[in-house]
């Protein structure tokens, strides 16, 4: 899957929800915090962390490229 940016970067939160893996903010907070979501291979626990072009989430089985 790929994210198309449309500013510099997407938030993790907001990306989890934009391709349906999560269906709500709340839901993306959770599983983040549980260290259930990686970014480039590294576990991450900020749900704002900022995604730039090139990054890629793994989650639950798939994997989402951050593209501009």
């Amino acid at each position: 899957m790929e994210i198309k940016l449309r500013e510099e970067y997407i938030k993790l939160g907001q990306a989890l929800k934009a391709v349906g893996l999560c269906e709500s903010g709340v839901d993306a907070k959770i599983v983040i915090q549980d260290g259930l979501v990686k970014v480039n291979g590294q576990t991450e626990t900020q749900r704002g962390k900022k995604l730039y072009d090139g990054d890629e989430i793994s989650f639950d089985g798939e994997t989402v490229r951050i593209v501009k």
